[in-house]
């Protein structure tokens, strides 16, 4: 894993929380993005060299409404960048890790993902993102 690639925060209203974060970082957000497949519509900020996801459920049944329903608002998942998104699931899977969904996807912002589990990383949903070509 090269570095954190952002930060995803579950919030229940994708407008209200980008006044908020636009308060918080002192800029606006460069980017709303809709994952249909996903259900979720998402938005990002920059702040210095960090980025941040803001993660709305577009539908009841999207894991960001059933997260919301079961924790509110709040982290929802560390994401990490790496080279080869195959590979890094390969090496994790062979450590014990449970890759979901078992397969790369597309994701926001140009990337490629898989999410660990969270039982096996003491309850944090980590995400891995390779960078679209």
């Amino acid at each position: 894993m090269d570095k954190i690639e952002h930060i995803g925060i579950a919030v229940k209203d994708l407008e209200t929380s980008n006044g908020l974060f636009k308060s918080l970082f002192g800029v606006a957000h460069y980017k709303i993005e809709e994952v249909a497949s996903e259900g979720v519509r998402t938005s990002f900020f920059q702040s210095g060299p960090n980025k941040i996801e803001l993660l709305e459920a577009t539908n009841p049944d999207s894991p960001i409404a059933k997260f919301l329903e079961k924790k509110g608002e709040g982290i929802h998942h560390v994401a990490f960048a790496v080279e080869d998104l195959e590979a890094e699931m390969k090496r994790l899977e062979g450590e014990g890790f449970v890759i979901l969904p078992g397969f790369p996807k597309k994701g926001a912002d140009n990337k490629q993902v898989a999410f660990l589990h969270p039982k096996g990383t003491n309850g944090v949903l980590v995400e891995l993102c390779q960078e679209l070509q």
